[in-house]
């Protein structure tokens, strides 16, 4: 970077996302590249920070393997022009700012009180494999986050029909395959830590097709509070892949072998098969047996 550059950068979003699901890559490998939680990937691509710092930016774009300016929006061509764009694309936003402080000032105590609070309490997180082929049986993983010590969680998952979840570290406070909604109720205070579980996928799944992930998640309150969605991965792609195949290209490399040996530290409390990786690893490459659901290592 050079050094007339400014210190911070306005991202395109949109760009940001289309790059990444062309190149087929997902959040977790963008956020591991660029050193950043799956969070602050998927608020870069929601527009939630319109405006980053040159060397984030520049991180994401080798992340990204494009050159930085694919991911900025068009700036002018002096810096007086530069300035004058800044200040006009956050007028808006400016003024609304303005204008909710405004109402903060005048609305009662109580409704003040209600708004912090709801600033507060527990985050979770979804990370999910890129693709899941019929039948195979893909790990999630679920980070949870305090602010402050908490009495406990409640959290709530839905996931599409037809597929079962086998193992489950916690074990679920309820569990309604038919369903697709399991819950976990748990009083542990930690500050940080996971919730994890194995998913069989439906046979019948159709490929090529999209599948859904919801959730929220509420602290066991000492004073009136709301449920928060949960963050992170919710679309997985139905493809013939291995789940640790970030890229789909039928075979696991030693990155992706590294960042699987990461999830199956994580996932240690459920029996994560990790032999076909092994032998997949070994082999150099895999294709997927449609009639037994399975993987079959194949030389390259």
């Amino acid at each position: 970077m050079q050094e007339n550059n400014p210190p911070t950068v306005c991202l395109n979003s949109r760009a940001v996302r289309r790059i990444r699901e062309d190149k087929k890559l997902t959040q977790l490998y963008v956020a591991k590249v660029v050193g950043v939680t799956t969070d602050t990937i998927s608020r870069w691509e929601n527009n939630r920070y319109p405006s980053m710092k040159t060397a984030n930016a520049q991180r994401l774009a080798e992340a990204l393997e494009v050159p930085l300016e694919e991911i900025l929006q068009a700036e002018d061509d002096d810096a007086q022009g530069k300035s004058r764009s800044w200040f006009l694309m956050r007028l808006p936003r400016i003024l609304i700012l303005f204008f909710l402080f405004l109402i903060v000032i005048v609305v009662s105590a109580f409704f003040y009180h209600r708004q912090m609070v709801l600033q507060t309490g527990v985050f979770a997180t979804r990370v999910l494999p890129p693709y899941a082929a019929p039948g195979a049986v893909i790990p999630v993983r679920i980070q949870l986050q305090t602010e402050e010590e908490n009495n406990g969680f409640i959290l709530r998952e839905s996931f599409p029909l037809g597929w079962k979840i086998i193992e489950s570290y916690p074990p679920p406070s309820s569990l309604d395959n038919e369903k697709g909604v399991v819950r976990w109720i748990s009083k542990r205070g930690d500050r940080e830590f996971f919730i994890t579980y194995l998913i069989k996928v439906d046979s019948e799944a159709k490929l090529h097709g999209d599948v859904h992930f919801r959730g929220s998640v509420i602290a066991a309150p000492d004073r009136r509070m709301s449920p928060k969605p949960v963050e992170g991965d919710r679309v997985m792609r139905i493809h013939p892949f291995l789940w640790a195949d970030l890229n789909g290209d039928n075979q696991i490399d030693d990155k992706e072998m590294l960042e699987a040996s990461k999830v199956s530290e994580e996932m240690k409390n459920v029996h994560l098969d990790w032999s076909i990786l092994q032998s997949v690893w070994d082999a150099g490459g895999y294709s997927f047996d449609p009639e037994t659901h399975t993987f079959v290592p194949a030389r390259k």
